[in-house]
């Protein structure tokens, strides 16, 4: 980018932490003065704070036991003996900073050793779904990497509607003709039950994916194509190819 670039078009740069110092402080001078480019550097931080808690994941519930019932073998460092000011052993003195420097490396061992057995057991468990793992992280920084060029294309734009107590928001950008949703506490489906996406051409519903999870995203299949905006629904495990109720969400591309 450029500081001559159409300020208008920086909010989802702006808000992706994608402009470097110029642009940046040029474009806050802008977003003083100019309620819309404010409104939508909102929408789009919200969107990135929704993209963001999409991925998040708890640590595994054994993890805490495990480290809390291997702590007691990591040897503490005893406080220093206190001592005048100046003196060789005083805090922050040559003595005690040789003294240290002399036992470091033992201290260093055994809590490396208590964090092996307290990890040791993960790391195995960890190890035999590593090829799963990598594919998964793989695709999900395909993912990323493609709404972060989504995002803060200059001409995305969002809209966000709710179903139930949860949240729905559409990213799309003309220019590339893609589209993505996020999703944040929709309602729990039954078993056997998942959200599918549809882009609205005229009124026609075309497939554009299936949510992984009632919160997650979603770089929706296909391009825009002309789409009027996009749809929500509830679906068979596995999707349908055509809507089998009415939508929970209607999104437009205003």
């Amino acid at each position: 980018m450029t500081i001559g670039a159409d300020l208008h078009t920086l909010t989802g740069a702006y808000a992706a932490h994608a402009l470097d110092e110029p642009e940046r402080i040029e474009f806050e001078h802008h977003l003083a003065v100019c309620e819309a480019c404010a409104l939508e550097v909102r929408e789009f931080a919200a969107t990135l704070a929704r993209l963001g808690a999409a991925e998040t994941e708890a640590p595994p519930p054994e993890l805490k036991a495990r480290v809390m019932a291997d702590i007691g073998a990591v040897r503490q460092l005893a406080p220093p003996p206190a001592g005048p000011p100046g003196d060789s052993g005083a805090p922050g003195g040559p003595a005690r900073r040789g003294r240290f420097a002399r036992h470091w490396p033992k201290f260093a061992l055994a809590a490396s050793v208590a964090l092996a057995a307290a990890f040791g057991g993960l790391a195995v468990e960890q190890s035999q779904r590593a090829d799963e793992a990598n594919s998964r992280a793989a695709q999900l920084q395909a993912q990323q990497a493609a709404f972060g060029t989504l995002l803060t294309a200059p001409d995305a734009r969002t809209a966000t509607g709710t179903a139930g107590n949860g949240v729905g928001t559409v990213v799309w950008s003309q220019s590339q003709g893609r589209a993505g949703f996020l999703a944040s506490g929709l309602p729990a489906l039954p078993e056997g039950k998942t959200y599918e996406l549809w882009f609205d051409d005229a009124g026609t519903m075309r497939p554009a994916g299936l949510l992984p999870a009632s919160t997650g995203y979603l770089l929706m299949e296909g391009p825009l194509n002309g789409a009027e905006g996009i749809g929500v629904t509830v679906e068979p495990a596995g999707g349908s190819a055509t809507p089998s109720g009415q939508p929970v969400m209607l999104l437009p591309f205003a």
